[in-house]
């Protein structure tokens, strides 16, 4: 489905929806979905519309079945779930690890120092976060910042797969190794993995260096920013 006419369905479903609750708070009685519409499956970053219908999900959808999430053992020391945040029509989504010290507690992505220098690349490139959208490869904090356990991320990701069915996006960027290597399912440094385009999921997938390792070391901005005008170019042609 072409990215112009997915996102004018979505708003369509938002007013048709509002209609709907608007109607039953004057008491007009209930307006029941087309027959079988409830029964289709949701639309999935696999999946091809153009082979039949299916449901769009929207990522208020997605943050409901998540709920107060218990599923692995990162809910036991978390203090909030840190979903994602940003445009949810985005056609870029930026995916880091998951959340740190600052982020569990306020529960938004990218809030730390690290995440003033991803504002500052997102400036340069002439975007602002309510442009783009950024979320984790988990939504809750790992222990003392350890990398997330293979059943952990198991766990999560298809929570991270349905968010990127939502958006549709045109590209997103793995921020860090470790966001990298989890979408690649590749065991390669990032350094050999930065700068070169991959496939998630038929979605281009650029990964580069992550700001937390731009503060350790400065001299890794350049690289970045090559990789993201290399974004920037893939953000125009699409």
């Amino acid at each position: 489905m072409p990215r112009n006419a997915y996102a004018e369905l979505k708003e369509m479903l938002g007013q048709a929806r509002s209609i709907l609750e608007d109607l039953d708070r004057l008491g007009l009685g209930e307006v029941h979905p087309l027959d079988g519409h409830e029964d289709l499956p949701p639309c999935g970053l696999d999946r091809d519309d153009r082979a039949g219908a299916c449901r769009i999900v929207t990522l208020e959808e997605v943050r409901a079945e998540l709920g107060d999430c218990q599923r692995c053992n990162l809910c036991r020391e978390r203090n909030r779930i840190v979903f994602g945040v940003g445009n949810p029509d985005a056609d870029l989504v930026l995916v880091g690890e998951g959340p740190g010290r600052e982020e569990d507690l306020k529960g938004e992505p990218f809030v730390g120092e690290a995440g003033r220098l991803l504002d500052r690349i997102l400036a340069a490139m002439n975007l602002r976060r309510e442009d783009v959208y950024i979320c984790n490869v988990v939504k809750c904090r790992p222990p003392r910042n350890r990398d997330p356990a293979p059943d952990e991320i198991s766990t999560c990701e298809p929570f991270l797969q349905k968010q990127l069915a939502a958006i549709r996006p045109q590209v997103i960027v793995a921020l860090g190794k470790f966001a990298a290597q989890t979408l690649l399912q590749s065991n390669t440094a990032i350094s050999r993995l930065r700068g070169r385009w991959s496939v998630y999921h038929d979605i281009p997938l650029m990964p580069t260096y992550h700001p937390a390792y731009l503060l350790r070391n400065p001299l890794g901005k350049r690289e970045v920013w090559e990789d993201m005008k290399q974004v920037m170019k893939k953000l125009r042609e699409g």
